[in-house]
Formats: structure tokens, C-alpha cells, sequence
């Protein structure tokens, strides 16, 4: 009896983290198919526009490190309550917001939440399968989630706003979190890390600060000028203080980002390789969108089902190359899948102002083959750097980098598409040339990430089989052991 009510825990425990973890995918998958609607309806302008994804990335990617301490300290399952409550009341918000900076600041939270609940899920997912065979199975299916939930989500967000209307795309999140809600004082019990690290505030400020000013300076800088003060000023900000945040947490005793986990290659390898795809690829991905809805007039419906091919195709190559790590070294299949997200990339620079909604799409299958490739064998490289004990640390980074890449491709593509010529003002060739280079950098981008990969794991057999993996401690930033 115990045993069969100990499977029943779990089994709740994984619906409730997949529910969650499936919302917060959707919100990010959906939102882009209704951006240039609530553009047009709140008066927003591209920056705008930028902001409403960037605000959301740039908060989970500069607080998820300190979230999962705070996780480990407080009580994963209290942290994940009060995330999805908090996600689920700025959700409301967002659906409410009557101008553009309201959604963005109403975004942002949003991020906040997204922290606090990604940086505890795994945590509860390890405490509720601790028999590493049943766990395999239980990360098995929150990852097909994430797959699933980005495959359905550009259609679902088509569907929501052509049919309800761009607000409803925050809507559906309130009734999902709700249920969540509800669901988690049921099936989540509470767990704890007796050795916790403590928050390293100085590092959390700094970075916060580091990463908004560069965010800001490369939105503004088409419209106030590269060389005017302001930018300058800026950027150099930005510069000073993550300078300063390498310089914090070298001598940080409880960092929120051990630098020496960075001596092992293979962790510095899967931080380039998820930075290059997110600032390439998914960065990309607002730009492609507004793309179609505003130069070749696809509906939010129709825009969502282009999607859907390569969406699809993303999912069943990731389930079908999760296995390839274990007879081909994880470090080429992460190269081979950013060279063909490179090359794709490439190919969709055929498109023009009145191509056929088909332009797009061999380039697109060609990226989300090599996504789907990238994914799973990223993952067995970035987890693979330190112990077991430290894989939420590892996650955690990983992530961090991840939205921090896709936060400043946003940012830095809005540089090379003429503002003027966005969200359907302008001449749309103005646009598609913009378009077509912001293609190209993301191409050298993400084959700069596969060329780093590459040198950084040349050896990886021999230096998997002989270096010993990282431990860190509360009283060890990154002690190799």
C-alpha cells in the first residue's frame, strides 16, 4: 500500500510540474504570433515590441541563479507556489494592460515568476524520484513537454488571437494556473538542501545591471544614434559593471555563478553552444514572425501553422536523436545541429517582398532538424561538467545563458531592421533587407558557436574518460575533485 501511494504522489507530482512547465513554454511560444496585433492596438513601436520579449528573458536569465538558491534555502515547493501564483497574477495583467509599457512591465514579472518556478521544478522532480531509473523516466516526459509545448504553441497562439484576440494569449494562462495552483498544495511536498549556498547579492545586482544597460543601449541605438551620449553612456555602463561582476564573484566566497566550473571545456563549450543557438535562431524568430504577418499579410492563425512543420519536425528529431549521445561524441552532434541551423538560416534569405508563405519553409525544416539534434546532446554535455548533487546549479547556467542569448539577439538584430520599416510602416523592402542581414549575422553566429564547440571538445573522449567532474560547495566555489 505505501508503495502504490508513493507512485501515486509521484505521478501527481509530474502533472503538476508538467502543467506548470507546459504553461510556461506555451507563453513563450504563443506570444510571438500576437505581437504585431498588440502592437498595433496599444500604438507600440518595434522597440516596444522587443521589449514585451526582452523584458521576459532578461529577468529570467539575470535572476534564475539566485531562484534556485533561494529554492534550496526556502523550500522548493514554496518557491514553485508563489512563482506560479505570481505568474499567474501577472499573466492577468498583461491581459489587462492598456498600454505598451504596462505589458512590459507586467512581462518582466512574468520572468521573475518563470525563474522561481524553473529553478525549482528539476529540484522537485529529483526529490520525488530519487531511484535514478524511475527519474530518467520522469525528466524523460518533462522534456517531451517542453518539445510538445513548443510544437503546438506558434498554432495555439495563431488561433487565440485571430479568433479571441491578442489578450487572450494571457488569458488562457490564468485558468491553467489556477488549476496548478491547486493541484501543487495536493501533490508537491516540501524539500530543502541542508547545505543551501547563500544569495550572493552583489553579484545579483550587478549583473541585473550589466546585462539591462546593454539590452537598452543596443534597442535605442538606431534611434538615438550609436555615437550619441546616451548610448555611449550605456554601453559603457554595461561594460563597467559585468566587468565588475566577473571581479565579484572571483571573489565571492558563495558565487552565484562559480567562474571555476569555467576551466572544464566541456562547461564552457555547452554555455557557447546555448548562448550561439538562442541569440541566432530563436532570437530570429520575432523577426521571421513579423515577417509574415506584416510583409507577406498571413493572419496570427495563419503565421502559427507555418510554424507547425518544422515545430513538429523539432519534436520527433529531438526524441529520435536522444539516443545518438550514447554511440556519437554529444559535442559533434551540438556542432552538426548549429551548422544546420547556420545553413538554414541561410536559406531563408530567399524570401522577398512577395514570396509565397512556402519561401520559408526549407530553411525552417533545415533549423529545427539541427534544434532537434542540439537539444538533447547540449544537455548531456551540460550536466555532464559536475556532480550529480550540483545539476540544478548546471541547469540553471545553462538556462541563464540560454535567455540571456536570446535577450541580446533580440536587442542586437533591431539594430540591422530599420524600426521605420517594422510592424508594416515603411517600405517593405526595407524591411526584408533588414531582414535578410539580421539572417545572415544570426548564420555566422550560430557556425561561430559550432567552430567553438568543435575546439573547445576536440579531445572530448579523452578528456571525458580522464578529467574529473566539478564539485561545488557552499565552502568551495568550484573545487575539482
Amino acid at each position: 500500500m505505501p508503495v502504490i501511494a508513493n507512485r501515486f504522489h509521484q505521478r501527481g507530482t509530474l502533472v503538476v510540474v508538467c502543467l506548470a512547465t507546459a504553461m510556461l513554454m506555451l507563453d513563450i511560444a504563443v506570444v510571438n504570433t500576437a505581437l504585431p496585433y498588440l502592437a498595433r492596438d496599444l500604438h507600440a513601436g518595434l522597440a516596444g515590441v522587443q521589449w514585451v520579449v526582452d523584458a521576459y528573458t532578461l529577468a529570467l536569465a539575470a535572476v534564475v541563479l539566485s531562484a534556485g538558491s533561494i529554492s534550496d534555502r526556502r523550500g522548493r515547493r514554496r518557491v514553485f507556489t508563489r512563482g506560479l501564483f505570481l505568474f499567474t497574477v501577472s499573466s492577468l495583467a498583461c491581459a489587462e494592460a492598456s498600454s505598451i509599457v504596462m505589458l512590459d512591465l507586467a512581462r518582466a514579472v512574468q520572468g521573475l515568476a518563470a525563474a522561481l518556478m524553473f529553478a525549482s521544478s528539476l529540484a522537485i522532480l529529483a526529490d520525488a524520484f530519487p531511484v535514478s531509473r524511475e527519474r530518467a523516466g520522469a525528466l524523460a516526459a518533462y522534456g517531451a513537454t517542453i518539445g510538445g509545448a513548443f510544437a503546438v504553441g506558434p498554432a495555439v497562439g495563431g488561433a487565440l488571437t485571430s479568433g479571441l484576440g491578442w489578450r487572450a494569449v494571457f488569458f488562457v494562462n490564468v485558468p491553467l494556473g489556477v488549476a496548478g495552483l491547486l493541484a501543487t498544495g495536493k501533490w508537491l511536498r516540501e524539500s530543502r538542501d541542508p547545505s543551501a549556498r547563500r544569495l550572493d547579492w552583489p553579484g545579483q545586482l550587478v549583473l541585473t545591471g550589466g546585462l539591462f544597460l546593454l539590452v537598452l543601449a543596443l534597442l535605442r541605438g538606431n534611434t538615438d544614434g550609436w555615437g550619441s551620449a546616451a548610448i555611449v553612456a550605456e554601453l559603457t555602463g554595461a561594460l563597467v559593471l559585468l566587468v565588475a561582476f566577473v571581479a565579484v564573484e572571483r571573489r565571492s566566497p558563495v558565487p552565484m555563478l562559480p567562474l571555476g566550473l569555467f576551466r572544464r571545456r566541456d562547461f564552457t563549450a555547452a554555455q557557447l553552444a546555448a548562448f550561439a543557438i538562442s541569440a541566432s535562431f530563436f532570437a530570429l524568430y520575432l523577426y521571421m514572425t513579423l515577417y509574415l504577418q506584416d510583409t507577406l499579410r498571413l493572419s496570427a492563425l495563419d503565421a502559427g501553422l507555418v510554424y507547425m512543420p518544422g515545430s513538429v519536425l523539432l519534436f520527433v528529431v529531438s526524441g529520435a536523436s536522444a539516443q545518438l549521445s550514447e554511440r556519437i561524441a554529444p559535442g559533434r552532434l551540438v556542432a552538426a545541429g548549429l551548422i544546420l541551423v547556420s545553413g538554414g538560416l541561410v536559406l531563408v534569405t530567399v524570401t522577398g517582398t512577395r514570396s509565397a508563405w512556402t519561401a520559408i519553409l526549407p530553411g525552417d525544416l533545415l533549423v529545427c532538424v539541427g534544434t532537434g539534434i542540439f537539444n538533447p546532446a547540449l544537455g548531456v554535455i551540460a550536466l555532464g561538467a559536475a556532480s550529480d548533487a550540483n545539476s540544478g546549479l548546471l541547469a540553471g547556467v545553462n538556462d541563464a545563458f540560454r535567455q540571456g542569448g536570446l535577450a541580446i539577439g533580440v536587442a542586437a538584430f533591431g539594430a540591422l531592421v530599420p524600426a521605420e520599416a517594422a510592424l508594416g510602416h515603411g517600405p517593405a523592402r526595407a524591411y526584408v533587407d533588414g531582414f535578410h542581414h539580421a539572417l545572415l549575422v544570426g548564420a555566422g553566429l550560430a557556425a561561430a558557436g559550432a567552430i567553438a564547440t568543435v575546439a573547445l571538445l576536440r579531445d572530448r573522449r579523452t578528456a571525458t574518460a580522464t578529467a574529473p567532474r566539478a564539485h561545488v560547495t557552499p565552502d568551495s566555489a568550484a573545487e575539482i575533485v
